[in-house]
C-alpha cells in the first residue's frame, strides 16, 4: 500500500525531532536535526533554514536527500526519499513556518535567536516505513461527534445575549471534547489587545487580562487570522516571554495577570473570525501531548466560528434596540448607606472603584460615562444606542464592537464582586445598579 503525506499527518507535529541526510559533493555524508517540517501539499514539504549552512550547501550540489520522521501516536518511523526543488524567503509558505518559528521561538524565550532565514522546499518521491510496519497506533482519546456538535451549534443560535454565547462556547469545550481548561478573549484593536472574558477550569480572577496581538500562541493567532497548536510544550518554557506570570493580587496593580495550566502539553489558539474581522481567540489547553489532531482541531474550529458569527450579528442586533419606555431611579439603586469611591485616572483612562483596580481602556470610559450620567440625571438605564450616540464624540476610535466592552465590563464587576454591577436587562438595554451611595473622582 502507498503511504502518502496525509496519512502521516501526525509526524510533522513536531513532538519528535525529525531528521535530515544529505551527503557532499564528494559523498561525505551530513545528518542534521529539523525544528520545523510542514506539507505544503500531497507531494511536497518544506523545511525551516535558520542555522544548518553545511546541510544547505550540501543539497545544492546533490538535491537527493532522505528524511526520518516519528509518528507521535505510535513510534513508528518513516523515511521520505526525497528531491530538493528549490529555496524561498518569501511568500505564503514561507510566512507559515515563520509564523509557527516565531510561536515556538518565543515560548521558548528565543525570540532573538530562532529568526527564519529561509525556507528550503522538497519534492517526496517515496515513503517507506522503517521497522515494524504493523505497531498499533494509539488512538486518539477525543473523537467529536457530530451530533454533539450538531445540537451545541442548534443551543448556540437560540443565545442573544454575548455572555451566554461565550459561555456556552467553552461548555461545549467541556462538553463535547472533554477539555477541562479553555478560554475565551476578545479582541480590542483599537488598543492592539486580546482581553479575557471567561475560562473554566482555573481557580483566579482572569476577566480583563490582555494578551497583546502578535505575541505569543494567542496573540498570533489573532494577528494572523489562522489556527496555532502545539501538541509537545515539554521543551517550550510554557507562554515564554508572551504573557505575564501569575502573582498575588496588588489592589494597585493595573493589570490581570492571565493564568495558564502549569502542566500543560499541548495548546491551541482559534482565532474567532467573521468577513476576516477577528473577534477574539478562543484558547484551549491540555495535559495530554498530541491533545490536538486534525479531528479535534476542525471541531473547534466549527464551534469557534459559529460563535463568532453569533457574537457579530448580536452585535448589530443589539442597536435595533428602542429607547427604554421607564426609567429607574438612583433611589431605587441606592439600597444602603455603604460608601463607594470609584477614581478615574485621565493619563491612562484606569478606574477603580472600592480601592480595586476594575478596568481600563474603552471599557473604563464607557463606565465614566455612565457613572457621570447617572449621578447628573440619576438615570442609570442605557441602550446600546444611546451609548454610541453619547460616545461618539469623546471616542474617535470607537468600533462596532460596543458589546464586547459591555461583555467585558459586566464580566469584570461581577468577578469582583463589588457593590456595583451592569445587568443586561434585554437585547442592547443595560441598568447600572450601584449598591450604595457612590463618590466618584476623575483624576488626571
Amino acid at each position: 500500500m502507498t503511504i502518502t503525506l496525509s496519512d502521516i499527518a501526525s509526524c510533522f507535529e513536531g513532538i519528535y525531532p525529525s531528521i535530515i541526510a544529505t551527503r557532499s559533493a564528494d559523498g561525505m555524508p551530513n545528518i542534521s536535526y529539523l525544528s520545523h517540517i510542514l506539507p505544503v501539499d500531497l507531494e511536497r514539504i518544506a523545511i525551516s533554514n535558520q542555522f544548518f549552512a553545511k546541510t544547505a550547501a550540501n543539497i545544492r550540489s546533490d538535491p537527493h536527500v532522505t528524511f526520518l520522521v516519528v509518528d507521535p501516536q505510535s513510534g513508528q518511523q518513516y523515511q521520505l526519499l526525497a528531491t530538493w526543488e528549490s529555496s524561498a524567503d518569501h511568500g505564503p509558505v514561507f510566512d507559515t513556518i515563520a509564523m509557527q518559528l516565531k510561536v515556538s521561538s518565543a515560548q521558548a524565550g528565543l525570540s532573538d535567536v530562532m529568526r527564519l532565514r529561509t525556507i528550503e522546499l522538497f519534492n517526496v518521491n517515496e515513503i517507506v516505513t522503517v521497522g515494524n510496519p504493523r505497531l498499533p497506533r494509539t488512538q486518539a482519546k477525543i473523537k467529536p461527534d457530530i451530533a454533539m456538535l450538531a445540537a451545541v451549534t442548534h443551543q448556540l443560535a437560540d443565545l442573544s445575549d454575548p455572555g451566554e454565547i461565550v459561555a456556552k462556547l467553552l461548555d461545549a469545550v467541556l462538553s463535547v471534547f472533554e477539555f477541562q481548561h479553555a478560554m475565551i478573549l476578545l479582541s480590542d484593536a483599537a488598543r492592539g489587545v486580546l482581553a479575557a472574558a471567561d475560562a473554566i477550569g482555573y481557580n483566579q480572577n482572569l476577566v480583563g487580562a490582555e494578551v497583546p496581538l502578535s505575541v505569543g500562541l494567542i496573540g498570533q493567532a489573532a494577528a494572523s487570522g489562522s489556527t496555532l497548536r502545539i501538541n509537545d510544550l515539554s521543551r517550550m518554557r510554557r507562554m515564554g516571554e508572551a504573557i505575564t506570570e501569575t502573582s498575588p493580587e496588588d489592589p494597585f496593580r493595573k493589570e490581570v495577570p492571565l493564568p495558564g495550566l502549569a502542566d500543560a502539553m499541548s495548546q491551541i489558539a482559534i482565532p474567532l473570525i467573521v468577513s476576516s474581522a477577528i473577534q477574539g481567540v478562543l484558547f484551549v489547553e491540555s495535559k495530554e501531548r498530541f491533545a490536538f489532531d486534525n479531528a479535534v482541531t476542525s471541531g473547534l474550529e466549527i464551534l469557534a466560528r459559529h460563535a463568532a458569527l453569533l457574537l457579530a450579528l448580536n452585535e448589530l442586533l443589539a442597536d435595533e434596540a428602542v429607547a427604554l419606555p421607564s426609567r429607574r431611579s438612583l433611589a431605587t439603586t441606592d439600597t444602603s448607606d455603604l460608601s463607594i469611591d470609584a477614581v478615574y485616572h485621565s493619563f491612562d483612562h484606569s478606574i477603580f472603584i472600592a480601592r480595586r483596580y476594575v478596568i481600563k481602556g474603552v471599557a473604563a470610559r464607557i463606565l465614566l460615562h455612565m457613572l457621570q450620567r447617572g449621578l447628573a440625571s440619576t438615570d442609570f438605564e442605557f441602550t446600546n444606542r444611546e451609548l454610541r450616540a453619547s460616545l461618539s464624540n469623546v471616542l474617535p476610535e470607537f468600533k462596532d464592537n460596543l458589546e464586547t466592552r459591555l461583555l467585558l465590563l459586566r464580566r469584570r464587576l461581577d468577578e469582583l464582586e463589588l457593590p456595583l454591577r451592569l445587568l443586561r436587562t434585554g437585547r442592547g438595554k443595560l441598568l447600572l445598579e450601584i449598591r450604595g451611595r457612590l463618590n466618584l473622582v476623575v483624576e488626571n
